[in-house]
């Protein structure tokens, strides 16, 4: 629910900026659902919820580190939006470095124009970075017509409606990301200058990356970074992204999929539901992402930010090694189909031998990724020197230093913890 103060500055924003009433084109997009935070008393993984480094207390030390993009999917933006598809695990992996390792949430919000298939689609801030990357993957460069675009209702829609998180430390980023100016005749629009002050008062930052150099475009985008103390960066109209695969991406990928396959998901039906959908997502990747990307995922899941990528809600091996949940008090319809007849002790060897194999490919993945970050670091083109994923990266490293987030010189992101010997030795001796 918005905050009382928001609501009330809006409406002065509006009446100071725009003299208008408030009206938005076509209804506020759903919030995406996600199961409840316990399950007949399992815990369950995270939050999709606003303030979610404060609910949980071993999660209060992290910092929370929330990027939206923003982008113009009308036609002329191919070249970017397929560079982006190539480019996000590299720029998740680069913000899963952080110091302590951070919760990772991003969101997406196209845009276009009226009288276009929509004005603007929404991926709401999650940890499931798979959902934004299906999402991604999803959009195609369509539309557009006459120049300027729905910019204005965008930017509101980023900063206004995604649930940005209340942690006090909080990185809280949006890149804009196009090459056209926003419309700016639409009367019932709030317009770029109230969003930006709604986005300075709760300390988002506003980064504009204008793609190629249509004119009238460039003041437009420079005010709003000027505005929302962001950055404004000027790159090629394609995005300047260059794909580089290494001779590592292959096992990488091939290990991400066995990783995958150690998976067992439980809980109530909603629960069950949710990681199902989350398995198919995650198979859908593996069969349609490009190599490069497919690494870039595995090596994100391996990292401490991506562990909730990669598990999702309620994963019963993970929870089981951590001492999160017993075995006796899974409830044997809680569990997959296929196991709800195994004895308890049968269950436990389960999970034994899953763990055993996860413990393999993470070294694996630990190696390869090292090898990989080494390749990448050795063989980058000087072409990539202006390109869209550079200029994210560099605002990220700067913004990030205001608030105190340190980013590692590491090219491998930070890796979840080890499991304890002593966790590995409980089990063996749960029921025996």
């Amino acid at each position: 629910m918005k905050r009382t103060i928001r609501s009330m500055n809006i409406a002065l924003a509006l009446i100071a900026l725009s003299g208008s009433a408030f009206a938005m084109g076509g209804e506020p997009p759903a919030k995406q659902s996600t199961p409840d935070q316990t399950a007949n008393g399992y815990m369950c993984r995270g939050s999709e919820k606003p303030g979610l480094g404060q609910q949980h207390d071993q999660q209060a030390i992290q910092p929370v580190i929330d990027v939206v993009f923003v982008l113009d999917t009308t036609g002329s933006m191919g070249g970017l939006i397929e560079g982006a598809k190539q480019k996000i695990w590299l720029i998740a992996n680069q913000i899963a470095q952080a110091q302590p390792a951070p919760i990772v949430r991003m969101g997406l919000v196209g845009y276009r124009d009226r009288g276009d298939d929509y004005v603007t689609t929404v991926t709401a801030l999650t940890e499931d970075i798979d959902t934004v990357y299906a999402d991604l993957m999803a959009y195609k460069a369509q539309g557009g017509g006459d120049t300027p675009e729905s910019v204005n209702e965008a930017l509101f829609t980023a900063v206004e409606r995604l649930d940005w998180t209340s942690q006090e430390g909080a990185l809280k980023l949006i890149y804009l990301v196009g090459d056209a100016p926003p419309k700016m005749g639409y009367q019932d629009d709030v317009k770029y200058q109230a969003s930006c002050k709604l986005a300075h008062e709760q300390g988002i930052n506003i980064n504009a990356i204008q793609c190629g150099n249509l004119e009238g475009t460039q003041k437009f985008w420079q005010e709003i970074s000027q505005l929302a103390n962001g950055a404004y960066a000027k790159i090629e109209q394609s995005g300047g992204v260059v794909a580089l695969s290494t001779p590592y991406d292959e096992q990488l990928a091939q290990l991400d999929i066995d990783m995958g396959a150690t998976m067992l998901d439980y809980g109530n039906d909603k629960v069950r539901a949710y990681q199902s959908a989350k398995r198919d997502r995650s198979d859908g990747i593996s069969a349609g992402a490009s190599l490069e990307a497919a690494a870039g995922r595995a090596v994100y899941n391996y990292s401490a930010s991506g562990k909730v990528n990669m598990l999702g809600k309620q994963e019963l091996v993970d929870d089981v090694v951590n001492g999160d949940v017993d075995l006796d008090s899974v409830s044997k319809d809680h569990l997959p189909e296929e196991l709800q007849s195994l004895s308890t002790e049968e269950l436990k060897q389960e999970v034994l031998r899953r763990q055993g194999v996860r413990e393999k490919i993470t070294s694996q993945i630990k190696e390869l990724a090292g090898k990989r970050a080494q390749f990448l670091k050795d063989n980058q083109p000087e072409t990539q020197k202006d390109s869209f994923d550079k200029m994210v990266l560099e605002a990220l490293v700067e913004q990030g230093a205001r608030v105190g987030i340190e980013f590692s010189q590491e090219s491998v992101p930070e890796a979840a913890s080890e499991t304890k010997s002593e966790s590995i030795q409980s089990i063996r001796g749960y029921g025996g």
